[in-house]
């Protein structure tokens, strides 16, 4: 599999995705409607986010996004060295960093980090274990956070629900280095990137919005997880910390960005990632 894929272009700006994790199967967890028999038929997903036999295809990557001025990585991943309840993200000696590298982004490069939200998955590479102590993985990075997001994290010691002290060591780490910012869930990060409020998944989660030469992209965060849920709005996560919320904030997405020319890339979609959302009766589909 390749995990440096080819970048989109919007504009005068660079999306490249690097990916840590791209699996087939597992996804049950994470969206429990989504079985095989609920799936099966809605017949877009295959090949590309869905294999034969019905399995739902997801994937874990950071996307980077490079408008020529600022080198911005949306979310983290799952990090290397971290205990976690999840097998296959539990003591991780992954490539992260070299993959990065080699696309043109070693850490020391990136100027911004910013988190769409602060669940496991997302916020992992915030740190590297260093001398046997976690330390900021882009020390030359302000580390931007929703205030919302922030404050209720804040007072949970355990974001994703199983136990994973994901605050504790990938998320505190960078606070006490002076590292963070906190932002507005609407805050216009530079000219051609700004935040859009997404609430429900978690209380401060947002998407991000791109603009450039009059073409737009929508990096989604965890509004959806896979493009299954375009079929069916309804189907709810189950790290959603308000799924009626969430279920809300995506129907409302998705009847925004229908039939639209923005390039919607997915945080968690499988190759390709990136297409448009397209009517499909009373639902959507992802047109790619």
């Amino acid at each position: 599999m390749k995990r440096i894929m080819e970048p989109w272009q919007i504009g005068d700006v660079k999306v490249t995705r690097v990916i840590e994790i791209q699996v087939t199967g597992g996804t049950k967890f994470i969206l429990p409607d989504a079985t095989r028999e609920n799936v099966v038929d809605i017949d877009w997903l295959a090949p590309h986010f869905m294999d034969p036999d019905g399995r739902l295809i997801m994937s874990i990557h950071a996307l980077i996004v490079d408008t020529g001025t600022r080198r911005i990585m949306v979310d983290t991943c799952l990090g290397n060295d971290k205990q976690r309840a999840i097998p296959g993200w539990n003591m991780r000696t992954g490539p992260f960093l070299d993959d990065i590298a080699a696309a043109g982004y070693p850490r020391e490069s990136i100027d911004t980090v910013l988190c769409t939200h602060l669940h496991v998955d997302h916020v992992g590479w915030n740190t590297m274990m260093v001398g046997g102590k976690w330390v900021p993985t882009f020390p030359n990075a302000r580390y931007l956070i929703g205030q919302a997001e922030w404050d209720h994290w804040h007072t949970h010691s355990s974001p994703n629900r199983r136990g994973d002290d994901c605050f504790s060591d990938s998320v505190k780490p960078v606070f006490d280095a002076g590292l963070v910012d906190f932002v507005a869930s609407d805050a216009e990060i530079c000219d051609e990137v700004r935040l859009e409020p997404t609430p429900g998944h978690t209380p401060g989660h947002v998407s991000v919005r791109i603009s450039s030469k009059d073409e737009e992209a929508l990096i989604t965060g965890d509004v959806m997880h896979h493009p299954c849920q375009m079929a069916r709005p309804d189907w709810v996560s189950s790290a959603d910390t308000d799924s009626t919320a969430a279920r809300a904030t995506r129907e409302k997405l998705l009847d925004r960005y229908a039939d639209t020319p923005v390039l919607v890339i997915g945080t968690h979609f499988a190759t390709p990632t990136a297409g448009h959302i397209r009517r499909d009766g009373k639902a959507y589909r992802f047109e790619v």
